[in-house]
């Protein structure tokens, strides 16, 4: 619940005993987190691969059996009702063995200079910036969450609490800023946060600090944890509306268009079909009578030059016949070059300087991701 205060000129957030001013921008761009709602899923609805696999700016790490990570929809219930269609889902496809070494996490990065710039004086403990976000388990148990900070190797853990088995549950942490806390102002990984079905006690201690920053421990991010979900077979761990602003507070989630959060995703993963299937789709010079390219200026800056890779080979026109060759790719984070190798095709065909290329349902990948 938002008030403004004349008095002060300041909006203040009722935490269901008092009001407090409510630090950081109220207006315009608040929630620092991408794609929070769930919305862009570039690389598909799902995925069994530990890392990025299904929806953007999210991930699953774990060790062990296998995760299945979606993006489901939602059509009932609370977080549906607050404006939320999609949320993202890890599913305990095939169940953990070793309760030590294995471990199950969401997590999604931010870059140290979001952190720098976004008005929070992170070195100071009278200083905030405010984690919300909905989760639901389909087994009950106590869950954590931890925030651990790369330039210096802090962490801050806490706990989510006891799910109701199948409920969706709000959950919000304020926290203080930390003198030992520092970023770049650069486009380094700078907080990391995990969302956690499951630490393995390999990676946990009982009695570890919680509600606190605390110098990085890699066998005590969080308290110990019980299995039970990583036993399950099946079992789920949802997450959406995930929100990190500035100040003491949860405002009401930023909803922003599926076109605003394309293109903050597209800063880090692009995946796209270059041509279209239609022979004359598009020409390109030769480069010695043996290679094919296309170039292309990318709708949105990557973070950094990406990595390229192709679902498969792309194809050329020699005058007659459509070929399937090589396809390699190279660029910067401003744009791509498309080659494929020709062969001893010699020049281009029919005498002309360029060749048709064209795909048939194929993609390449650009990732440039945390």
């Amino acid at each position: 619940m938002l008030r403004f205060n004349s008095d002060t000129a300041l909006f203040e957030g009722y935490n269901g005993t008092a009001w407090s001013s409510v630090g950081g921008q109220f207006g315009g761009r608040r929630n620092l987190i991408i794609n929070g709602a769930m919305q862009v899923a570039q690389r598909g609805t799902s995925g069994t691969s530990s890392g990025y696999d299904s929806v953007d700016r999210f991930k699953v790490d774990y060790a062990s059996g296998t995760v299945t990570q979606s993006q489901e929809s939602l059509s009932s219930g609370a977080p549906f009702e607050l404006g939320f269609h999609k949320f993202f889902r890890a599913t305990n496809t095939s169940v953990a063995t070793d309760t030590a070494a294995h471990f199950r996490t969401i997590r999604t990065i931010l870059e140290d200079q979001d952190i720098t710039n976004s008005g929070w004086n992170y070195k100071s403990s009278n200083s905030y910036i405010t984690l919300s976000f909905w989760v639901r388990s389909s087994v009950s148990q106590e869950f954590y969450a931890h925030l651990n900070q790369g330039t210096d190797q802090y962490n801050y853990a806490f706990s989510i609490g006891t799910l109701s088995a199948n409920t969706w549950t709000k959950v919000t942490k304020t926290i203080s800023g930390n003198s030992n806390l520092s970023f770049n102002n650069d486009n380094s990984g700078g907080i990391e946060i995990n969302i956690v079905p499951f630490w393995g006690t390999n990676f946990t201690t009982s009695g570890s600090t919680t509600d606190s920053w605390y110098s990085w421990n890699g066998s005590s991010r969080v308290p110990d944890m019980a299995s039970t979900w990583a036993t399950t077979s099946g079992a789920t761990f949802d997450i959406t509306g995930v929100q990190l602003e500035v100040g003491d507070t949860a405002t009401p989630f930023e909803h922003r268009s599926y076109g605003e959060e394309l293109a903050l995703c597209q800063r880090y993963y692009q995946q796209f079909d270059p041509f279209v299937s239609t022979q004359g789709a598009g020409h390109t010079t030769t480069q010695g009578g043996n290679t094919a390219k296309k170039f292309y200026v990318l709708p949105t800056t990557m973070r950094s030059d990406p990595s390229i890779s192709f679902s498969s080979n792309f194809q050329y026109y020699d005058g007659s016949t459509w070929n399937t060759n090589s396809t390699s790719g190279s660029g910067d984070k401003f744009g791509l070059q498309i080659r494929i190798d020709v062969g001893s095709n010699g020049g281009a065909p029919e005498g002309s300087t360029a060749w048709h290329l064209r795909s048939q349902g194929e993609n390449v990948q650009l990732d440039a991701e945390l």
